[in-house]
């Protein structure tokens, strides 16, 4: 199955880098790797985790990040990437946005 990280998703990405990585130098960069390979853990396990809120949610193996993803003609849309320690209503406002 193909991926397409939507900007919706880049830019949450980013948001987390950018948190990380002034935590301390090169754990932006630890983050992004984590999350980029559990990304592409849906080139083969796309469609087999938990709807919520209407999107697939793959959870995130090292940072506590979900991925929330839409399936459209063969190809896994990643629309956002976000912290779970966010407040539940705030998750499901910002994936009626994206």
């Amino acid at each position: 199955m193909n991926v397409r990280i939507l900007p919706s998703a880049q830019n949450d990405l980013s948001e987390g880098f950018a948190f990380y990585e002034k935590q301390q130098s090169g754990l932006g960069a630890y983050f992004l790797n984590s999350l980029f390979s559990d990304i592409d853990s849906l080139k083969l396990h796309a469609g087999v985790h938990r709807k919520i809120h209407g999107s697939y949610r793959l959870l995130g193996r090292i940072f506590p990040f979900a991925v929330y993803y839409e399936i459209h003609a063969g190809t896994a849309e990643v629309k956002a990437v976000l912290d779970c320690r966010r407040d539940p209503k705030w998750i499901q406002r910002k994936l009626k946005h994206s």
